[in-house]
């Protein structure tokens, strides 16, 4: 059976160069702890101890020591030719963490998600409409938009076109609404040790994307008359999806540390979920702090309430090593976790998936039948094996070194053109940058001239539900060369000197 190449598992090993413990042992002890927490997989191939030393920053001796005290202990194997692989048969399996197949949940829990499951979403939405994510097109400073002109085409048509060479009238039919197996199995693995997921695929449900993920949260997890807690600021389409549950929405603050879990606790107890980024907020880039994740977790265990994970754009970081998710610390199946190939790979794959604790498939699953159906088979069948081939991780290696470079540009842009008008607030990973303007300047304005230039952005104070809202411009920077980024920086800049204050 051919076995996937591993994604990065950077949030695996946290290294500290502060501690007063070896490098090499970090390193020994985080790879030990995910063998045997599951999250590496007999079979499962891990990277070469070049890639590894090149991804943690330090150099190959710690890590070619570690290597072979793992592989002298047996968690390691290594086959000639092909690479280091976890072992089929584990040293001390008997040590291992609590299951995953084998985790469960109170009877309180139960009884809560019966309380909790919604009735048939109203047409309706709170707040104002969202704009249409069609504005803007392909014009710098576009939104959510990864470098399509780097993405593998030749590769991507081979995948398809063997597939849809191949198509079984099975496969032609109508598919598993939870998704295909093996993507799901595929993502699952690229979840574990990537991102430090706690699941199985059995855990994992393919949607068309993670708007469609929101709305099938919001039709499981909310009924009429019921409050969601929401980042303020938020993204303004996550509001919009989960607002179409009758719910209402309850702004909570958003300040460096992420959330403000003391105002989600004054909020009551009619609070039946919580919709975070806590790895990378939208749209103020900060990380929730560790304490209140655990504060939130801790909240939502009490309170039998639910947390909404959305961790896009988890893959990029520039100045720390990648952050594991929120879900991955939740001990007792509270998180619903979402996220999205289309900022990884293209928007119009239309591919996303959600992570949903045991006792919410069945429901899930129901309601992911309800919304439409399935998911198109032929692209799930080629995904499948962009991930399983390695395909992916390589291209995520590739697109960090593109996109540290492009982020540069911008950075240098605007310093260069837009100071004192404009001022970086937050580039510490994504795909955008969030920036204030200067007191005075409207950023609806702003925008407006953008348009008049070629140019596009999204206006920070349309991310806010209340009418507190500070002006800026959220400026996108995956989908433009450096040279692009340069010119777009220099008109934006003209712009600026010609607000009104």
């Amino acid at each position: 059976m051919k076995t996937a190449a591993s994604p990065h598992i950077l949030p695996h090993l946290p290294i500290d160069r502060n501690a007063g413990v070896p490098l090499h042992r970090q390193i020994y002890d985080g790879l030990r702890r995910a063998i045997l927490d599951g999250l590496l997989r007999p079979g499962q191939r891990v990277p070469s101890t070049r890639v590894l030393a090149v991804e943690l920053e330090v150099s190959r001796l710690p890590v070619l020591t570690a290597y072979e005290q793992l592989l002298h202990e047996g968690y390691l194997q290594g086959r000639v030719g092909a690479g280091t692989f976890v072992s089929e048969a584990l040293p001390d399996d008997a040590l291992r963490s609590i299951p995953l197949a084998s985790r469960t949940t109170s009877s309180t829990t139960s009884s809560t998600t019966s309380s909790t499951t919604s009735s048939t979403a109203s047409n309706t939405t709170p707040n104002s409409a969202p704009r249409s994510r069609r504005d803007g097109g392909l014009r710098p400073f576009r939104m959510s938009l990864p470098a399509l002109d780097e993405f593998p085409h030749t590769l991507w048509a081979r995948l398809v076109a063997r597939h849809g060479r191949a198509l079984t009238p099975r496969q032609m039919g109508y598919g598993d609404p939870a998704g295909l197996g093996a993507l799901r199995a595929a993502i699952a693995e690229h979840l574990r040790t990537a991102r430090a997921v706690r699941c199985e695929a059995e855990d994992v449900l393919v949607v068309s994307g993670s708007q469609a993920a929101l709305r099938i949260c919001a039709a499981v997890l909310l009924a009429a008359g019921d409050r969601v807690a929401v980042e303020e600021p938020g993204y303004p389409l996550a509001r919009a999806a989960l607002g179409a549950s009758g719910a209402e929405l309850a702004p909570v603050p958003v300040d460096d540390e992420g959330m403000d879990i003391a105002a989600l606790h004054a909020l009551g107890h009619r609070v039946r979920a919580a919709c975070v980024t806590p790895s990378h907020q939208y749209p103020l880039g900060v990380s929730i702090t560790a304490a209140r994740r655990l504060a939130l977790l801790d909240w939502a265990a009490h309170r039998g309430a639910w947390i909404i994970e959305d961790d896009y754009d988890s893959e990029y970081r520039y100045v720390s090593r990648p952050l594991g998710a929120l879900q991955g610390m939740d001990s007792r199946g509270r998180v619903v976790y979402l996220g999205t190939f289309s900022k990884v790979l293209f928007p119009a794959l239309r591919v996303g998936y959600l992570v949903v604790p045991p006792m919410l498939r069945r429901k899930f699953v129901e309601a992911r039948e309800a919304f439409d159906l399935f998911s198109p088979t032929l692209y799930q069948l080629a995904l499948a094996d962009f991930l399983r081939e390695g395909h992916f991780a390589r291209h995520l290696r590739r697109m960090r070194a593109i996109y540290i470079g492009r982020r540069a540009a911008l950075l240098d842009g605007l310093a260069r053109h837009c100071g004192g008008r404009l001022s970086v607030h937050n580039a510490d990973a994504g795909l955008h940058v969030t920036t204030f303007l200067a007191a005075g300047i409207r950023d609806g304005d702003v925008i407006e001239r953008m348009g008049e230039r070629g140019l596009t952005a999204t206006a920070l104070s349309s991310c806010y539900a209340g009418s507190a809202r500070r002006s800026g411009l959220l400026l996108g920077f995956g989908g433009f060369s450096e040279r692009r980024i340069g010119r777009a920086t220099r008109v934006l800049g003209e712009i600026l000197a010609a607000a009104k204050t």
